[in-house]
């Protein structure tokens, strides 16, 4: 009997072990001293990314359209492309997801040379919403994706922690502009 009970331990000990990445998420709300309207009108364009530090352009095709693809240059000169996946003007909120990224730089993990993307994420997608409170408005951008590295005992540069400081700082970065730019 006692056989029949470590069977069914060993594997889960073995599942348990073995997993991959796990889905992480970021959620960063930001209230901003301005009308909705004026916070909206800054990032309703999806082809104007201007609010977001770290982009330097941005190349659009299919403008505000479900299936639009934005490609955003960054300073360091890497890319991301993104497509749209949901406009919705009268809530005020678009969806999108990361397609592609360029490589930030190689490193050699476990024996085998590893490109780290630009933002060490994988399948990403995320959402940004404004809402009215009062005179006032409320920015919410959330996003769930994976660490960049998919197989077991990722390197320190596609890590959960990193992939995770990586997205909090991008929307970090991006509400605090984007209330400077409407308050101002």
């Amino acid at each position: 009997m006692k056989k029949y009970l470590a069977l069914p331990l060993c594997l889960f000990s073995a599942f348990a072990y073995a997993h991959g990445p796990v889905r992480q998420d970021t959620d960063e709300t930001i209230t901003i001293n301005a009308p909705a309207e004026k916070v909206w009108g800054i990032i309703k364009n999806y082809g104007d990314m201007s609010w977001l530090p770290p982009i330097t352009s941005t190349d659009i095709k299919g403008g505000n359209e479900k299936g639009a693809i934005r490609v955003l240059t960054l300073k360091d000169g890497g890319t991301i492309t993104e497509e749209l996946k949901k406009y919705d003007e009268s809530k005020m909120s678009y969806s999108y997801k990361i397609t592609e990224m360029s490589d930030a730089k190689t490193i050699t993990h476990a024996g085998k040379a590893e490109q780290v993307p630009v933002v060490p994420v994988a399948n990403y997608s995320a959402t940004i919403t404004v809402e009215p409170q009062g005179a006032n408005s409320s920015v919410h951008w959330k996003a769930g994706y994976y660490r960049a590295y998919t197989n077991n005992e990722p390197p320190e540069e596609m890590n959960e922690a990193t992939a995770n400081a990586a997205i909090k700082g991008i929307f970090t970065a991006g509400l605090n502009n984007l209330k400077a730019l409407a308050e101002k």
